[in-house]
């Protein structure tokens, strides 16, 4: 059975807590690491460690990956916000014959609406007619913005669409940007939009987290996944495997 390091233990932290003490599975958290025990992070702590699950913060996320690596430790991370560094990250784990699994939502659910989305990109791609918007809110601890599902989804359409090839986190964009508006909210868990607009029409898909719960369970699945494996992944490794 494995003993998971929880490296942030706010809201997504007690949910994989929650989910982890009910399932009745016989994983255990080995460690619920925060600001007031970061001494955690050590070597010596860490690799006693079958997997950790990182939910922090931008700025400490990427001390805390490596933090991982160091340790030979498998690390799953959905903390957003940090990709600027992703090459050094990633670079990183290679060199350290590291395990890292990465995503900017770990709901089944999402990464469904993500094929979707963009199945509908490459599907619009001619037409010319159509401007496209998206929308994110979210619960007003949530500091980035856009989200990363935002970013994950603007991305996809940019891959698949030809009309697009940038994303600006603001209503006015040029004719070649994706406009994402962030919104904050109390007790929203995250809901995503994505509306292309011609003067005939919209077309609009939109996916709702209800709880956190389906990230939480997602995450847990992505660590024990993880285990024993090495390189770089993220959800459509393990959904397609």
């Amino acid at each position: 059975m494995a003993k998971i390091a929880l490296i942030g233990y706010g809201r997504m932290g007690k949910a994989i807590e929650e989910i982890i003490q009910h399932e009745n599975s016989g994983h255990s958290i080995l460690y619920r690491i925060d600001k007031d025990n970061r001494d955690l992070l050590k070597r010596e702590s860490l690799k006693k460690a079958d997997v950790a699950i990182e939910f922090t913060r931008p700025e400490t996320a990427v001390s805390n990956i490596i933090s991982c690596f160091e340790a030979g430790v498998p690390v799953v991370s959905g903390t957003t916000g940090w990709l600027s560094e992703w090459d050094k990250v990633t670079e990183q784990c290679k060199k350290s014959d590291g395990s890292f699994f990465y995503a900017s939502n770990f709901s089944v659910g999402v990464n469904i609406f993500f094929a979707l989305n963009q199945f509908l990109a490459e599907a619009i791609s001619d037409q010319k007619q159509y401007e496209v918007l998206m929308e994110e809110i979210h619960h007003t601890e949530k500091l980035d913005a856009p989200s990363g599902t935002a970013i994950t989804l603007a991305e996809g359409i940019i891959r698949h669409a030809k009309k697009w090839n940038a994303w600006k986190n603001d209503k006015i964009v040029s004719d070649n940007e994706i406009s994402i508006i962030s919104k904050r909210e109390t007790g929203v868990p995250g809901t995503h939009t994505v509306a292309y607009t011609s003067a005939e029409d919209t077309i609009e898909i939109r996916h709702t987290a209800h709880s956190r719960k389906g990230f939480a369970l997602g995450a847990v699945k992505a660590a024990l996944w993880l285990i024993n494996k090495k390189g770089v992944f993220g959800m459509p490794d393990m959904l397609n495997n």
